[in-house]
């Protein structure tokens, strides 16, 4: 991700939904020096907000069902979240949450692509989302893991006008000349059961070391720190509760 703020499309905020959110404040402080802070409202449902410092990057939520995974979940803000709901069915898409007020925060929705890839929207009002965008502890990039690479590319560059560059290796999303995020092709390596996901990348300054420090931590690593050609340095953990998330060279050029 080039850009550091938010921009209209992109990420601005991504979520963590667990089975334990007790264990997970306690990996995530460990591996990014996350701290969680529960809203004491009772509408709020328990809903807690990491910070790194005074920023805050990322939610936390007690998964609502024990059938639900564990997850992270990326949203992209939108000028209208009614609007956009509307746009991502009429592109084929699905509507998991219809569109809904969050207090006083904003509007938000859960949608899946048309090959069932899940994420959300923000309508922002009071809260505009994630404080740090690809500084060291942050969203960092964001990447669509599918087996549809020629219809995912046509859904969003429809639904959120994303420009789109073909690499010889790597299909990347951006807004405004700034790449946000990337498009990998799920092979044989994804046992069948696994569907097409959005995948979070938190920006580190040191690859190697973070692995570690999760890995002392309970996590499972699913690719080890690796310096992908022409682009970052990257790897990928299994958090203890089951969460997937990457991890990512903070000012890398991709």
């Amino acid at each position: 991700m080039k850009n550091t703020g938010l921009v209209t499309g992109a990420p601005c905020w991504v979520e963590l939904s667990t089975s334990d959110t007790q264990a997970a404040t306690a990996f995530y402080g460990t591996v990014f020096g996350w701290r969680a802070e529960v809203d004491p409202r009772p509408e709020a449902g328990g809903y807690a907000t990491f910070s790194l410092g005074e920023a805050p990057v990322a939610g936390l939520v007690q998964r609502p069902d024990p059938e639900q995974p564990t997850a992270w979940t990326i949203s992209f803000a939108v000028h209208g979240a009614d609007e956009t709901a509307a746009a991502v069915t009429e592109a084929g898409g699905s509507a998991l949450m219809e569109p809904m007020d969050v207090l006083d925060l904003g509007r938000f929705a859960i949608l899946a692509d048309p090959s069932g890839a899940v994420f959300s929207i923000w309508q922002a009002r009071e809260f505009a989302g994630a404080g740090l965008i690809n500084e060291p502890g942050s969203l960092g990039w964001a990447e669509l893991q599918t087996r549809d690479p020629v219809g995912s590319v046509a859904f969003y560059h429809r639904v959120f006008g994303w420009s789109i560059t073909h690499g010889e290796m790597y299909t990347q999303f951006g807004l405004e000349g700034a790449d946000f995020g990337g498009m990998a092709v799920m092979g044989e390596q994804f046992p069948p059961e696994v569907p097409p996901h959005w995948l979070p990348y938190f920006s580190v300054a040191d690859v190697d070391a973070t692995v570690s420090a999760a890995a002392t931590a309970g996590a499972e690593v699913l690719m080890p720190p690796t310096a992908m050609p022409e682009g970052p340095r990257i790897a990928v953990l299994r958090d203890p509760q089951g969460a997937v998330f990457g991890v990512y060279l903070a000012g890398s050029e991709t």
